[in-house]
């Protein structure tokens, strides 16, 4: 798959498609540690995420499938064996077609184009530095051709579905911190965030934020996290999950100065 992690995309036992990404990744260890924390932490605010699990490779798995490697500077060396991260792809890759860029007129038919607002104040609160991450896709594939609405005699076609992926940098991939910066966190196109017209666009996601993002919550997903993610410094995880509960408070600040930047990525904030 592209990115720098080199996931690998692997039907598993359940008999799903997952996108893979193995505990030797060139980006960092930490990445798996953040994308199962990160999605699960998404998912509990209602935002649009994969599901996803904790994936076993095995060894001789991976010694008799030579495309199990990964492409370093000066070496190709195997992935390593044992626990990885997993994001489930949302269909069969062989009959299901994902994009990540829509041009103008396809990005309006987006049925949930609103959770864009949502995912800010999740990328804001996790400090994602990376830029945001989507995919689009059409629940019904088989039938891209127009209809007819029988109520205007128009003709419509199938909305498309965006799914925000990729939790990689939140907490600054394997920095683990929170250097916060205007620009950070939001999608790269503002047509995404022309619903917004004010901070009250943001609120059913920061209320969520400051009910359902509490300490029980943030103990119940890291005690599904590999200790070889983190290679057994736990002490560490429990640091990142403190400064998450003291920035829900954070979070309509940075906001306002992704507003105040130069970019100007709300063109219809009043």
């Amino acid at each position: 798959m592209r990115g720098g992690a080199q996931s690998h995309l692997m039907r598993c036992s359940d008999g799903h498609y997952y996108v893979v990404k193995f505990q030797n990744n060139p980006q960092h260890r930490r990445i798996l540690v953040n994308e199962l924390l990160g999605t699960k932490l998404a998912a509990r605010l209602g935002l649009p995420t994969t599901p996803v699990a904790i994936v076993e490779v095995t060894e001789e798995l991976i010694r008799l499938t030579p495309e199990l490697a990964m492409e370093m500077p000066r070496a190709r060396i195997p992935c390593q064996s044992g626990l990885q991260f997993g994001s489930r792809y949302p269909g069969d890759p062989r009959r299901l077609a994902l994009h990540d860029f829509l041009p103008d007129e396809q990005l309006r038919q987006v049925a949930n184009l609103h959770d864009f607002a949502g995912m800010l104040v999740f990328d804001k609160w996790t400090c994602n530095t990376n830029g945001r991450q989507t995919l689009f896709f059409q629940e019904a594939p088989r039938a891209r051709h127009a209809t007819v609405d029988s109520s205007s005699g128009e003709k419509t076609t199938t909305p498309y579905t965006t799914l925000m992926i990729d939790q990689g940098f939140c907490f600054n991939a394997g920095e683990w911190n929170f250097p916060d910066a205007p620009l950070r966190g939001l999608y790269a196109r503002n047509r995404v965030y022309e619903g917004v017209t004010g901070m009250a666009s943001f609120a059913p996601w920061l209320e969520r934020l400051e009910k359902q993002m509490t300490e029980r919550a943030l103990d119940e997903i890291t005690k599904q996290i590999p200790p070889s993610w983190y290679e057994d410094d736990f002490d560490a995880v429990l640091r990142i999950c403190e400064q998450l509960l003291r920035r829900r408070a954070l979070v309509p600040e940075l906001i306002a100065a992704a507003k105040q930047s130069n970019r100007q990525p709300f063109p219809n904030w009043i």
